[in-house]
């Protein structure tokens, strides 16, 4: 065999190599995690968050958490389980890459299905607003309550509107953190306050950004159906 062919062969052979299925730590192909497509073309949110905002949030950030998710879990236990569970799993573990990747990828899809192009989102259930004004008294007492949270959110993070008991309440998190890793907890809407979020359009206005993203983009049909869920 000639060098040229056995370097040809080489690289045949490693390109072969690539080409096969990632398996996990049992031995069984692993399916990996997929970035889910948007619910909308990336210029549909604008002006309040514009198409060049989505083509580094959702196109960087987003897919790039997935990407390394999807590395970090290759021939692991986690490789075996649907997202929510690597999530809840890492987290119960202390594996803070594996978490912090999986849990920035589930924050980053259920962002996405919370919000809708300005107009259409429409508005909560009967079920919905009764359990807000139990909660907050009225529905912009609501919406006022989780902008306060996620402006007064440190650093980066996340302003979430959960249900847990049957009742509804506001929490912020930082980084990667998230409502699910929490037994009875379901997570109805969020806002996502990592400046990369918004600083693009808005810069160091984040009040701004967050009041136009709940006044204006949330999709209180899907919110209400996560509710409906619980």
């Amino acid at each position: 065999m000639t060098r040229k062919d056995f370097a040809l062969q080489s690289v045949c052979a490693v390109a072969a190599c690539a080409a096969l299925p990632a398996f996990s730590a049992k031995g069984k192909p692993m399916k990996e995690i997929e970035l889910e497509k948007l619910p909308y073309a990336e210029d549909a949110l604008a002006p309040v968050i514009s198409a060049n905002t989505i083509s580094f949030h959702y196109g960087k950030h987003h897919a790039g958490y997935v990407k390394t998710l999807n590395g970090l879990i290759a021939g692991t236990k986690y490789a075996e389980l649907p997202l929510v569970e690597i999530v809840r799993a890492s987290a119960a573990d202390g594996n803070a890459a594996v978490f912090n990747n999986a849990a920035q990828t589930w924050n980053h899809t259920f962002y996405w299905n919370t919000l809708a192009p300005a107009g259409t989102g429409g508005e909560p259930s009967a079920a919905l607003s009764a359990a807000i004004t139990a909660a907050f008294g009225s529905l912009e007492a609501c919406k006022a309550a989780l902008a306060d949270a996620a402006v007064k959110r440190f650093g980066s993070g996340w302003a979430w509107l959960i249900a847990e008991g049957g009742k509804l309440a506001i929490v912020s998190t930082p980084n990667a953190e998230t409502p699910i890793v929490r037994a009875g907890v379901t997570p109805l809407a969020v806002v996502d306050v990592w400046e990369h979020a918004y600083y693009l359009d808005w810069q160091n206005r984040r009040a701004d950004h967050v009041k136009d993203v709940i006044g204006k983009l949330f999709s209180w049909k899907a919110i209400s159906d996560r509710f409906a869920a619980v």
